[in-house]
């Protein structure tokens, strides 16, 4: 049998001399990007997106960073430290807002809104509770690219801006009610614990993930007793493990918890939501039959807040008392520690930013990323995040679909 019959072609010579079409994967062209970094408006926040290192990795790959004149004072980074970096210092927020990207902390004022023009990509947290609907319409406007740093996800399905926060959060919790606890004013002139022949204080910690996790390793560490509330036993069962040791936990059954309070020293709540508001679970009268001298510390009143009693206070003004009770209530807890929790921002953000400019730019890197693209909640204009569109009564489309017609 020959080779034609067997159904194999057999090339002449010239056929074999021929140069043949090379086909090459095609990549995406690295982007350059202009970053810009206004300063805060807001008095209670004293973070920066990027600090002076994460600005030096993305001067030296090319990319532009705006930063505002003091944007970095409050986290004591001077504008110094920056321009050493390669950053461009510049004299106003309408400067920096005229970067392709603009990074912020909280989210922007409607006046700020407006200084950002038509067709930019905004990350910053949203606060959800803190928002009104003209912000997103005043977005929605201007044709922008949207993403909340609470809903990005990485490829496990976690929060990473949120928990790289949450850490610091959850740490620093346990210090501030320390600190109100000793005194003889807002306390009970107590410490935490840690000395022998006497009781340590009781520390009750509502929610079980990442800040309920580190606010209980700051506790046992200093001496507390700590009990831990959740509604799954699952996460209780999981924060023991993370935790290495076995500590007194419970769902959240009323009379349980109710009791739990009564005899608390401390009780810090950290049950947050996906949707953005934060469930109730502390009534008045809860907090009526604690101890005067106790101190709430409500962490999620980043989402509404846990406790009926509970209302946002500032920075320059973190505390009142209800019932005897003090309660410290300031939405942005790591802003306390401006300095360490921005650079916890940064470890996220530069890389991100990076990986931006590899993909060919935000467009692509929304495509193509999936964690990515769930941060997403205005995409061109269009609210894509169907609770925001419940919440505020505003039509939204899927991201998906959307996507596609921009094709």
């Amino acid at each position: 049998m020959n080779e034609e019959s067997k159904g194999i072609l057999k090339l002449t010579n010239v056929e074999r001399l021929m140069t043949q079409e090379e086909m090459l994967e095609s990549t995406p062209q690295k982007s350059r990007i202009i970053i810009g970094l206004p300063k805060e408006q807001s008095p209670n926040e004293n973070r920066i997106s990027l600090v002076p290192e994460a600005v030096e990795l993305l001067v030296e790959s090319g990319h532009k960073v705006l930063i505002e004149k003091g944007a970095g004072e409050g986290a004591n980074f001077s504008n110094e430290q920056f321009a050493i970096s390669g950053a461009n210092i510049v004299n106003s927020a309408e400067e920096a807002y005229k970067s392709d990207i603009i990074l912020k902390v909280a989210p922007p004022h409607e006046k700020e809104i407006e200084m950002m023009g038509k067709h930019k990509v905004l990350l910053s947290s949203l606060f959800l509770p803190n928002l009104r609907k003209g912000f997103f319409t005043k977005l929605m406007s201007q044709k922008s690219i949207a993403i909340a740093y609470e809903y990005i996800q990485d490829k496990s399905g976690a929060l990473p801006v949120m928990k790289s926060i949450s850490e610091i959060v959850g740490n620093t919790a346990v210090l501030i009610a320390s600190q109100h606890l000793r005194s003889i004013e807002f306390g009970k002139g107590k410490l935490l614990g840690g000395f022998p022949g006497i009781s340590p204080a009781e520390v009750v910690i509502i929610g079980s993930g990442t800040v309920a996790e580190y606010a209980a390793r700051t506790a046992l560490g200093m001496g507390a007793s700590v009990k831990i509330f959740d509604n799954s036993v699952y996460k209780l069962r999981s924060i023991q493990n993370n935790l290495g040791q076995s500590i007194p936990t419970s769902t959240l059954h009323s009379n349980l918890l109710k009791n739990a309070l009564k005899k608390a020293d401390v009780v810090i709540s950290a049950k947050f939501t996906s949707n953005g508001i934060s469930p109730c679970v502390i009534t008045d009268e809860m907090v009526r039959n604690m101890e005067p001298g106790s101190i709430i510390v409500d962490v999620s009143i980043d989402q509404g807040g846990c406790f009926e009693t509970s209302k946002a206070t500032t920075h320059h003004n973190p505390i009142y008392k209800v019932h005897g009770v003090t309660h410290y209530c300031v939405p942005n807890i790591a802003s306390c520690v401006p300095n360490t929790a921005s650079y916890s921002l940064s470890n996220i953000l530069a890389p991100m930013l990076m990986r931006i400019s590899d993909f060919g730019g935000i467009e692509r890197m929304i495509k193509q990323d999936k964690g990515f693209r769930k941060g997403v909640y205005i995409y061109n204009g269009i609210l894509t995040n169907n609770y925001i569109g419940d919440m505020f009564r505003i039509p939204s489309q899927d991201l998906e679909l959307l996507m596609a017609a921009f094709r």
